[in-house]
């Protein structure tokens, strides 16, 4: 697919992608700032205030730099971060009971899904109708049937 389609489809699995990571900074990390760190507090995160404000910084960088397509790489690289740690100290379906834990495995392995697609963006890069699609040279398109 060498065309409109593939920029448009790349540029809205980039947004549908960050939605989640946006919104939980922008509508709940940062108006409820005490509330998490008291949250993150109580799962043993350390230094809970300095980790929120390092968790605030990675959601909303590593998702705009996905987005826009603009180091995309190291965006993907920086929620990956955050998938990882948070993923760990939150989704511990490992260290509850059976009812907590169904639901925090779903979690679990929804943030793993993500993880996936944060690790695809690191080897693929951003895709067309990118910031870095418009400023590398153009290669021609492949015609063949098999692509």
């Amino acid at each position: 697919m060498c065309n409109n389609t593939a920029g448009f489809l790349a540029l809205s699995g980039r947004v549908a992608l960050c939605a989640i990571f946006l919104s939980s900074a922008l509508l709940n990390k940062i108006p409820n700032f005490m509330d998490v760190v008291a949250h993150m507090e109580k799962e043993g995160v350390p230094l809970p205030r300095i980790a929120l404000v390092v968790t605030i910084a990675l959601l909303i960088i590593g998702s705009i730099f996905i987005v826009i397509g603009y180091k995309a790489r190291l965006g993907a690289l920086m929620l990956l971060v955050f998938l990882t740690t948070a993923t760990f100290y939150f989704h511990d379906f490992w260290n509850m009971d059976a009812e907590s834990a169904h639901v925090q495995q779903i979690m679990f392995m929804k943030n793993l899904s993500i993880m996936g697609a944060m690790l695809l963006i690191i080897a693929m890069g951003s895709g067309p109708w990118s910031l870095s699609d418009c400023c590398t040279p153009k290669v021609a398109c492949d015609r063949s049937p098999n692509t």
